[in-house]
């Protein structure tokens, strides 16, 4: 397993090179807040001590984006000590909007104030002894990249040029897909 940490490490300086631009405006900065928060859950991905890929879906609570995604979690857990072990997750949010894959270092903090703001009635199904529960902490995801695919056509015309895609043998245009840094 070092090894691998350390073959990770050694791949930084080329990654760098090959980094992704910034959202080049603020409407793509909006449409990355709005695949974020139109989506009902989230599949966090975290790997194990023996290298396996966990993915547990979490439900999205935040309201806008910043470049971090937070989430209600049980601590201790086994996503928890594994984001503690090896923070280099994967957050994948799907709505109606589109698709966001977004790679980056999650943390496990205890924060009254966050976890106020994301607090709602659901969150007791998962503590039991409600808002007190002293199992309650926050996953904090700060993005370091992300993918999205931004559905710009409504779903009729989707399937129109779907359906004329199979007829043309052409990939359909029915959205936008880049890569950005966070």
């Amino acid at each position: 397993m070092d090894d691998l940490r350390d073959d990770r490490a050694a791949a930084e300086p080329a990654r760098a090179e090959l980094a992704d631009p910034p959202p080049d405006s603020e409407d793509e900065r909006e449409l990355i807040t709005k695949l974020v928060t139109s989506a009902d859950t989230a599949l966090l991905t975290s790997r194990g001590a023996d290298g396996t890929l966990h993915a547990r879906p979490l439900a999205v609570l935040q309201k806008d984006f910043d470049g971090v995604v937070r989430f209600l979690v049980q601590h201790p857990s086994e996503k928890t000590l594994e984001i503690e072990a090896d923070p280099i997750v994967n957050v994948s949010f799907a709505s109606r909007h589109g698709y966001l894959s977004m790679a980056g270092r999650a943390s496990v903090v205890r924060d009254d104030a966050i976890i106020d703001e994301l607090w709602n009635p659901a969150a007791e199904a998962w503590f039991p002894q409600g808002r007190d529960d002293p199992r309650i902490a926050v996953v904090e995801v700060a993005g370091d990249g992300a993918e999205y695919w931004a559905k710009t056509e409504p779903g009729v015309f989707s399937l129109v040029k779907a359906a004329a895609a199979i007829v043309t043998r052409r990939p359909p245009d029915i959205g936008e897909n880049r890569s950005v840094a966070l």
